[in-house]
């Protein structure tokens, strides 16, 4: 299964390397041709910066013009996410941009903004923020709105600035803690200012979690939290085709009718929040130590891990050992990027332990890895430390929650009608049963997971990174099957599990014991398991099957091309992170094999022929999607004998 502890992944050296195409940081984009009005007397320029608190590199912009025409693209520059198109005709406004590329986390972010009025230079920043004003102003998601634009859809963008001010509205807690003194000249789309540097527009970026869902009726909700809660409650939800046909109102606007949520405004971390605009001198220490060369006796005697705990299973030996190795390959961190809070609970509404990521890349640019940990605050540091410190989250083993819904398809293509519900829906439980190093060795025998409705399930060692669902209480081991059951809750076979279990923030505790100490943890689903199943053209798909040629078990033994092209195509917000085939011979002969998946740009793998070393008698592909909220889903295909 694929892990949320990005340190794990041997496959993100090849997840980051998307191609350099198209103008990024400063030089020309593709000139766009479609569209517009006549050619200008002077070149126009379309540039900002795609950013989600740390810069957003090496992502794809592409622009739209009033009437739903692609007029420009741009690859943002790798460490700054900037961009920059210059186009050949005067476009006609209002302008949609999309960015769309991998975080310093590793999740796919699709990120929308908007130009309203056409000059000789124009600024469009894309962000989080930017993305919820271009919601709010469509009454919708912007990605299918992108993906199918009108001219009539794409008109309510003017609605842009009524948008923004309703917007700060919501957020007005964190414009306070950050300092801005005059939220109403802060122009969240065009600010001159603005850099990924953790500067007070950053970090209001960075603060903040958003995201869209769906009610139980269908209507979409823009939904706004703070992102330094350890539970990843909703906050503030606001009803998307209200908020935006109030904003049309030209007398009487009330757009905050459109807030559903008993909060009408996010929390904030204000402590928190003060000290974060000196993150970033930890990652300028850390790549000093770095760039001296030294061995991980150096780092590991540094005093900048002289705080080190643990995080997941490394612990500050094998953290010593992770810079030493960036040392010897001459890569550095980047920027970092807030991902979340690491306590159990705040103390006086604050987080201590925050959540980081940064980007490792060499002196190209390329990205290699991503770097995962957790900070902490202090404000008189010892000799040779910084303010914030590496800490870790303070847990022994790595442990993760997962939404999924999941579809079982036959050789053809087609839904598979021998499975009830399909698709079906879960939570998938991952708790580290081996350790990182290679060939991996055993961390652990047994855990439970309690659900938040009560129920324990245990879970066993079963020769994989991650402890297997069982059904006997106080088993040690267990038989991986190599299928989605052997790490999920799946609400079509466990009666334990309903409604609660599924809501975004739901509580879940894992309890085991590290040698001889009981340790017990709680984490929180990052978002709701929807109430109704994706269409099932969301659920990753290859074209290998189909009604005209089906699936065939003699194919995937002779090797061949895994081709995601067309679902990758028309599912944008979505990526693959990973794909597993399970052979099963007589006598549980069995062979689980893991495809390390190549950059996000590319949708096809050459997958070679299994040495098996039995006959097969029946095999699975397993393939897993995953969106930015962390929502999974997952298609098994069962190939014809």
């Amino acid at each position: 299964m694929n892990s949320p502890s990005l340190v794990r992944l041997a496959v993100l050296p090849l997840l980051l390397a998307l191609s350099a195409c198209g103008g990024g940081g400063g030089g020309g984009g593709d000139s766009g041709n479609g569209g517009g009005g006549t050619t200008p007397t002077t070149p126009i320029t379309l540039s900002g910066i795609a950013a989600v608190g740390a810069p957003l590199g090496n992502a794809q912009v592409t622009v739209l013009d009033a009437s739903g025409t692609s007029i420009g693209t741009a690859t943002t520059h790798p460490s700054e996410g900037s961009y920059s198109i210059t186009l050949t005709k005067a476009p006609t406004a209002p302008l949609l941009l999309q960015a769309r590329g991998l975080d310093a986390a590793g999740n796919l972010q699709l990120l929308h903004s908007t130009v309203s009025s056409s000059a000789t230079t124009m600024v469009a920043h894309i962000t989080p923020l930017s993305d919820a004003i271009v919601g709010l102003s469509l009454g919708a998601e912007p990605r299918a709105q992108f993906t199918t634009p009108t001219a009539a859809n794409l008109a309510n963008l003017s609605l842009a600035a009524s948008a923004q001010t309703f917007l700060k509205t919501l957020i007005k807690n964190q414009l306070t803690d950050l300092k801005v003194t005059d939220p109403t000249t802060l122009n969240l789309l065009t600010d001159s200012s603005f850099a990924a540097n953790k500067g007070a527009h950053d970090l209001l970026i960075e603060s903040l979690k958003l995201g869209y869902s769906r009610n139980s009726k269908g209507v979409e909700q823009l939904l706004i939290s703070n992102k330094l809660l350890p539970t990843n409650a909703i906050e503030v939800q606001v009803d998307l085709p209200t908020a935006r046909t109030e904003l049309a109102k030209t007398t009487g606007s009330t757009p905050a009718t459109a807030i559903v949520s008993t909060l009408k405004v996010a929390s904030s971390a204000a402590t928190t929040l003060g000290n974060i605009g000196t993150l970033d001198d930890l990652g300028a220490a850390l790549n000093r130590l770095i760039a001296q060369g030294p061995s991980a006796a150096t780092i590991a005697a540094d005093p900048l891990l002289s705080l080190y705990v643990s995080h997941d299973s490394r612990v500050a030996a094998d953290l010593a050992a992770k810079l030493a190795g960036y040392a010897s390959a001459n890569r550095q961190l980047g920027r970092f990027l807030i991902t979340g809070c690491a306590d159990d609970q705040l103390a006086s509404g604050d987080c201590k332990k925050v959540l980081v990521a940064a980007p490792v890349s060499d002196t190209t640019g390329a990205v290699g890895e991503l770097f995962a940990d957790a900070v902490s605050y202090k404000a008189t540091p010892a000799t040779g430390m910084t303010k914030w410190s590496l800490v870790g989250n303070g847990r022994k083993r790595e442990l993760a929650l997962f939404p999924l819904h999941w579809l079982a398809l036959e050789p053809d293509g087609t839904a598979s009608t021998s499975v009830t519900p399909n698709p079906s829906a879960g939570v998938q439980v991952l708790v580290q049963g081996q350790d990182l190093a290679s060939p991996p060795a055993q961390l652990q025998a047994s855990a439970t997971v309690q659900t938040p409705g009560g129920y324990s399930i245990p879970l066993a060692y079963c020769s994989r990174p991650y402890l297997c669902v069982t059904s006997t209480p106080g088993a040690t081991s267990a038989t991986a099957t190599g299928g989605l059951a052997d790490h999920a809750l799946l609400a079509s076979s466990l009666g334990w599990i309903g409604s609660m279990d599924a809501l975004r923030g739901a509580k879940y505790q894992f309890t085991m014991t590290i040698g001889t100490a009981p340790e017990t943890k709680a984490v929180y689903l990052r978002a709701e398991v929807p109430l109704e199943a994706p269409a099932l053209a969301r659920f990753p798909s290859l074209s290998v099957a189909s009604s005209s040629s089906a699936f065939l078990a003699s194919t995937a033994l002779a090797g061949f091309t895994a081709d995601w092209t067309a679902w990758a195509t028309a599912n944008p917000d979505l990526r693959l992170v990973s794909l597993r085939a399970v052979f099963n011979g007589s006598g549980g002969a069995q062979r689980i094999a893991e495809y390390p998946l190549p950059a996000l740009a590319v949708t096809k793998l050459t997958l070679p022929a299994p040495p098996l070393g039995f006959a097969a008698t029946r095999i699975e592909y397993w393939l897993t999607a995953q969106d930015n909220q962390g929502r999974r889903l997952f298609t098994r295909y069962l190939p014809k004998f």
